[in-house]
């Protein structure tokens, strides 16, 4: 049996035989210095979905460039990048979908009940009055054509990758000193009326941005007692999945 020269596995393709033109593309891939690592990690762990601490100071337009395009720089499927980014600033629009926001909030109320109920009208669940700068991010799913390549079985993955845009967007925001909220709680139709927004394309976050001068040192939901978070041994599942775990 001849001998296989490892250079020409699947496995280990070498620059050599890459095309010139995509040659030239490739870095270096190696890790990060320490400080650096050390900066991304803050960032993850410290990042607060924030709901009441925002200054009313505009932010500067570099700045929102900035996060824009950290989102923008977000992987996605196909490299079909589903996402567009509204910007709000105007208080009456702001107003009209507080409204929509307040009527949704109060139909999410009468869900729960008894203790539960009482506690979910203590907390504050969004920022949209307070924060100078309002991003809606929708996900375009007829973007890249009729067949995008990686999600010829499972559309959903457009929205996927939007959220990866958003992800992106708030972890530059952390490092940046710029808080993010992410509402949820509306009809989407009411908001799609409110800013024109065509009908195949999908409301993915309402993100309400802005200075902060604190964060809470652990989720807010977690530091008002609605929940804790999961420990992390009780969510790996080694090869298959299994069914002996107990209800979150």
């Amino acid at each position: 049996m001849p001998c296989l020269d490892p250079s020409h596995s699947h496995n280990a393709a070498s620059v050599a035989d890459v095309p010139p033109k995509e040659a030239d593309h490739l870095i270096a891939a190696g890790a990060f210095s320490e400080t650096e690592r050390a900066a991304v990690y803050r960032a993850i762990e410290t990042r607060r979905d924030v709901r009441d601490q925002f200054r009313s100071d505009p932010l500067p337009e570099d700045l929102v460039r900035r996060l824009l395009e950290a989102a923008h720089r977000a992987p996605s499927v196909g490299f079909m990048q589903p996402w567009n980014f509204l910007l709000i600033r105007q208080q009456e629009t702001r107003e009209r979908v507080w409204k929509a926001f307040h009527q949704a909030n109060e139909e999410a109320c009468q869900m729960f009940e008894g203790d539960r109920r009482a506690q979910y009208q203590r907390l504050k669940l969004e920022g949209i009055r307070k924060a100078p700068l309002s991003i809606c991010i929708t996900c375009d799913t007829r973007r890249g054509g009729p067949v995008v390549l990686g999600r010829t079985h499972n559309p959903a993955t457009d929205v996927y990758s939007t959220v990866c845009a958003i992800q992106n967007l708030w972890l530059a925001a952390r490092a940046e000193g710029v808080g993010v909220g992410w509402v949820s709680i509306f009809h989407e139709d009411a908001i799609k009326s409110i800013l024109n927004i065509p009908e195949h394309v999908k409301i993915v976050a309402w993100l309400c941005v802005g200075y902060v001068d604190e964060l809470y040192d652990m989720p807010e939901l977690a530091v008002k007692g609605w929940r804790d978070r999961l420990p992390l041994d009780k969510l790996i599942f080694e090869e298959c999945w299994r069914d002996d775990q107990e209800a979150f």
